[in-house]
């Protein structure tokens, strides 16, 4: 077993875990790490705890210390270098007549690097604007292009249910989400009604999937022949969620409703 703490840079981005060295950290702490990116300042979301070794990526960076109120007064500087750094960088794309979307600006928190993240329908030639971008703030200058849904991540906003954002308030990552999720849930086809902010199909649809594919397992076959109480039938409708099976009797030209307990009940069905 591994003691570990596990901290987060961005709101709502991925946990990465660190060896906490010995001291005394609570959480909602913030602390000094180093990173691949270099000197990082991150919020403790997960207190001390112990982990199995094959759960972690060994050897494990540690804490370099607890952060002070200057560090945390660093941090917004470097939030004010950023929004300025957003301009200038609009200013000189605009210069270079390239088709990109710039849409979030990074200082890492050692200032060795400014992070420029845009999106692009293709691929951009930025070499004339990366030289540019390091004259004018002369330090290591990253650009980096992202997708849609790391665009919604970045910006937020309100989805269709009325609440913010899944991805830019809770979710650290992005799991692949089908168009058969939305199937299964038996959920309108429109991609009006199943698309997020972003364009992609909502990830929201995968919170309910795993409880859809376990009923479905205990569930008939929309179409699939039974044999009821009340005479052979047909499947004609399915709840789901509420383990109700429509079915269609033959002789009696009728659709009766069962739950899923009365057919395991009768030995039409088994668990």
């Amino acid at each position: 077993m591994v003691e570990v703490i596990g901290v987060r840079f961005k709101k709502a981005g991925k946990i990465y875990y660190f060896n906490p060295d010995g001291f005394t950290i609570k959480l909602d702490d913030y602390v000094i790490v180093e990173t691949a990116r270099g000197i990082e300042f991150g919020k403790v979301v997960i207190a001390k705890k112990q982990v199995d070794e094959e759960d972690v990526v060994l050897p494990l960076k540690k804490v370099m210390r607890l952060a002070t109120d200057k560090d945390k007064h660093t941090v917004l500087e470097n939030k004010e270098n950023a929004k300025k750094a957003f301009e200038t960088c609009e200013k000189k794309i605009t210069t270079h007549k390239l088709e990109m979307n710039l849409v979030d600006v990074e200082y890492t928190f050692d200032r060795n690097k400014v992070i420029f993240y845009f999106t692009a329908d293709g691929r951009v030639d930025f070499r004339d604007l990366v030289k540019d971008l390091a004259s004018i703030f002369r330090t290591r200058i990253e650009l980096r292009q992202i997708g849609v849904r790391d665009e919604a991540k970045l910006l937020g906003g309100i989805g269709p249910c009325g609440r913010m954002l899944c991805c830019s308030t809770f979710l650290g990552d992005f799991e692949p989400v089908s168009i058969k999720m939305a199937k299964d849930q038996n959920l309108s086809l429109n991609p009006a009604k199943i698309s997020g902010l972003c364009g992609r199909l909502m990830c929201c649809l995968k919170y309910e999937n795993d409880a859809y594919e376990e009923a479905k397992k205990q569930l008939p076959d929309l179409g699939q022949k039974i044999n009821t109480p009340h005479g052979a039938g047909r499947v004609v409708g399915l709840n789901i969620l509420e383990r109700v099976i429509k079915i269609n009797l033959k002789e009696e030209e009728r659709v009766i409703e069962y739950t899923l307990d009365e057919l395991i009940e009768a030995g039409v069905l088994k668990v």
